[in-house]
């Protein structure tokens, strides 16, 4: 049985990618730097905002400029991270049927940890999610599995009763780290090429097919 179901944020939760490039092309032409097409943020994202930064930044750019962009953008962020910013279609119907099955939820997230639990909650609630993990300073970003454990620690939760939910590469290869199977969400940034030549387990095409897959495949297959 499937007890505990791990959800990416961005991309698989929520769609933000609206608002993380508003963002960061603030700071970018504030800095006097190019900005960039919304569609180049779904490939920039994933790894964490630093990562992003280093991304958007022209290539070579030293670490104190990483460092200023950054800051900027975590300001800029901090004041609009909600303004486009929203659930995919039937993602809180989701939430809302594996709970009355029993299926704890939780959120593992590369955003940063404060960024993550105000977005999550704003969106879908307190209590809803019975974790909500973003990036903390000395912990590794995904897909170092190091969130996985965490969080199924603190829950009590057996990881072999646990699946992981994700839309990118990053996640397949977060959920295989903490040995766990990776349900890909063929809707967010990535798309179901990416998630499948990254080894997704298996693939939702639209939320409701995530509460069909942990509630109908044998447990043995998922483990």
């Amino acid at each position: 049985m499937i007890d505990l179901a791990i959800f990416d944020l961005d991309g698989t939760l929520a769609d933000s990618i609206y608002d993380l490039a508003d963002a960061v092309n603030k700071a970018l032409a504030e800095g006097g730097f190019p900005t960039h097409d919304y569609d180049e943020y779904r490939h920039f994202v994933g790894n964490g905002a630093k990562k992003l930064i280093e991304r958007a930044l022209p290539e070579g750019s030293p670490p104190e400029l990483r460092d200023r962009i950054h800051a900027a953008f975590s300001a800029n962020y901090r004041a609009c991270c909600l303004d486009k910013t929203k659930p995919y279609d039937g993602i809180p119907e989701l939430i809302g049927r594996l709970r009355e099955q029993g299926v704890l939820c939780a959120v593992a997230s590369n955003k940063p940890d404060e960024f993550s639990a105000l977005i999550v909650e704003s969106l879908f609630g307190k209590g809803v999610f019975s974790l909500i993990r973003g990036k903390r300073d000395g912990t590794p970003t995904k897909p170092a599995p190091d969130i996985v454990y965490s969080i199924a620690e603190e829950l009590d939760c057996d990881l072999g009763n646990a699946v992981y939910i994700g839309d990118s590469d990053v996640d397949v290869q977060t959920a295989h780290n903490a040995g766990l199977k990776c349900i890909g969400c063929a809707w967010g940034f990535r798309g179901e090429e990416e998630l499948l030549q990254a080894g997704a387990d298996f693939i939702a095409r639209q939320p409701s097919e995530i509460g069909d897959i942990i509630g109908t495949v044998g447990c043995g297959i998922l483990r």
